[in-house]
């Protein structure tokens, strides 16, 4: 846009500026001819034009008026007509090389195994390297799209799958308890144990169904209001207690009084806890988990820090792609449909921050970049 409006004000520009050429080369020829030759050029005129019969009085100066006049007329004339002519070609011009330029990059796009040095020509280097790079940056975005959906396709087989284990054990165990009314009491105790605990399993994978379903659906909108950080967290490591007590794991926070940042609470906590579910879910028992809030920079910095196994690279590539999980095993319980950590980086994206990991020596580090002042 900003090209066009400039190549609008060109044009005119060049014709005022050709047009005041014109006057004043017009005028310094009248000028040459009337004050430098002027002697000259009248006995020539007298000589070659007039015969004088009987007294005879030119009006020269009427007759160099209407002489200056015709030639800015002409000059005037031949600057709109070059300039006309100029402009049609030029466009033309442009339009050929808009199309040329069209027929290329369809050529070069359509064919997977095109060579960019054998469709365009040598004065299209700059464009040649700037589609191939277009190119292969449109294949990696398929290829993630098609990754992304085979892991999404694989994740509901799986999960269509493990839902009949934990259904057939709930109503197998509540047949025999319908079956056997006289059974003992220590005994139906241990089947509805076993019934609760396949009920809650089959629950966990019903909700991971509704969180693909929520995710395709959702947009998140943000609304912004001050947060008292160290409050926040406070609450949600609180909130935790029984899932660590479960692993003998424990939570040490370090974050000062009056930290504020300018986020949505709602979203902000949900980024916090699938962060901290996941580090729960794999740290080594009797660990602890250590969470630190500071402000640098205007920017609050949360980092979150577990004791595990260590991440390989190729995996924390890839940490925060949609239904991707950590651990592939379905046996396991550890992690949900793959949605956690991809939600938690579009929040923090969202809020203008930024969300990394690293992971080496058996020690992970989640660490959250949040702006503290208000945008």
């Amino acid at each position: 846009m900003v090209i066009k409006s400039k190549n609008n004000l060109t044009t005119p520009i060049k014709i005022l500026l050709a047009f005041v050429i014109g006057l004043i080369s017009c005028y310094f020829l009248y000028f040459l001819v009337d004050t430098i030759f002027n002697g000259l050029f009248v006995d020539w005129f007298a000589n070659r034009f007039i015969t004088t019969i009987s007294t005879t009085e030119i009006n020269w100066h009427a007759l160099k008026t209407t002489l200056f006049a015709a030639l800015i007329i002409l000059v005037t004339l031949i600057i709109i007509l070059v300039i006309t002519i100029s402009q049609y070609y030029a466009r033309r011009k442009v339009q050929s090389s808009i199309i040329q330029t069209g027929r290329l990059i369809h050529a070069y796009m359509v064919k997977d195994d095109a060579d960019a040095g054998e469709i365009f020509p040598e004065n299209y280097q700059e464009l040649s390297a700037q589609m191939v790079q277009l190119k292969t940056s449109l294949k990696q975005q398929q290829q993630t799209l098609q990754d992304e959906a085979r892991r999404k396709d694989d994740l509901i087989t799986y999960l269509a799958h493990d839902l009949k284990t934990p259904l057939t054990s709930v109503i197998g165990y509540l047949s025999l308890l319908d079956e056997i009314p006289e059974m003992p009491d220590e005994q139906r105790r241990r089947y509805l144990q076993i019934t609760l605990n396949k009920a809650t399993r089959l629950e966990d994978l019903i909700n991971e169904f509704f969180e693909i379903i929520r995710y395709n659906l959702q947009q998140i909108v943000i609304d912004k209001e001050p947060i008292d950080l160290q409050y926040m967290l406070i609450q949600m490591t609180d909130e935790f207690y029984p899932l660590l007590a479960a692993g003998n794991n424990t939570i040490n926070l370090n974050a000062k009084e009056g930290l504020t940042v300018y986020g949505d609470p709602a979203k902000l906590a949900r980024v916090f806890n699938n962060i901290l579910k996941n580090a729960i879910a794999y740290s080594y028992p009797e660990s602890s988990i250590k969470v630190n809030a500071r402000i640098e920079k205007q920017q609050a910095v949360i980092t979150f820090q577990n004791r595990g196994k260590t991440i390989p690279q190729q995996k924390l590539r890839s940490i925060f792609e949609k239904f991707y999980r950590l651990d592939e095993a379905r046996a396991t319980n550890s992690g949900g449909a793959g949605l956690g950590l991809a939600i938690a980086k579009d929040i923090v994206t969202l809020h203008g921050g930024t969300i990394s990991v690293r992971s080496e020596k058996e020690f992970t580090v989640f660490t959250v970049r949040i702006p503290s002042v208000f945008k």
